[in-house]
């Protein structure tokens, strides 16, 4: 389980996820030291049911093992974790403008808006000295 408590430091990057090209296949969540992404489901009736990852960006370190497998710097192949691109590093300063973009289901956006935009727009703050 992922340690609990403040944040010492802020990471310079944090992942987020675009879910409208994650297939919710899990490899992140496999290789994730922080055990900070969880898979998401919504029953969407007739249409069937949506399936995508989620990062909690409060506890992301921004370590980056989501995004690539980690390297020697003179290796020129990196191995990408997410086969559907769905992942990036964003600046902290700039994630909540980036959250509030992921995609996914219209009404789930809406209904977690606050835990989402909110919480980045936060980090952002923290980070660029604004509070």
């Amino acid at each position: 389980m992922a340690k609990q408590g403040p944040r010492k430091k802020l990471p310079k990057e944090l992942a987020v996820i675009n879910a409208d090209n994650c297939t919710g296949c899990e490899s992140c969540i496999e290789v994730c030291p922080v055990d900070c992404i969880e898979l998401k489901t919504m029953n969407l009736g007739v249409k069937g049911s949506q399936s995508w990852c989620e990062i909690d960006i409060e506890r992301c370190v921004g370590c980056e093992v989501c995004v690539h497998i980690p390297q020697k710097k003179s290796n020129p192949y990196e191995l990408l974790v997410c086969p559907w691109d769905a992942i990036k590093l964003v600046p902290t300063e700039q994630v909540a403008q980036v959250v509030a973009q992921i995609g996914g289901p219209p009404q789930y956006i809406y209904e977690n808006w606050d835990r989402l935009v909110g919480t980045a727009q936060h980090l952002a703050e923290l980070k660029a000295g604004a509070v």
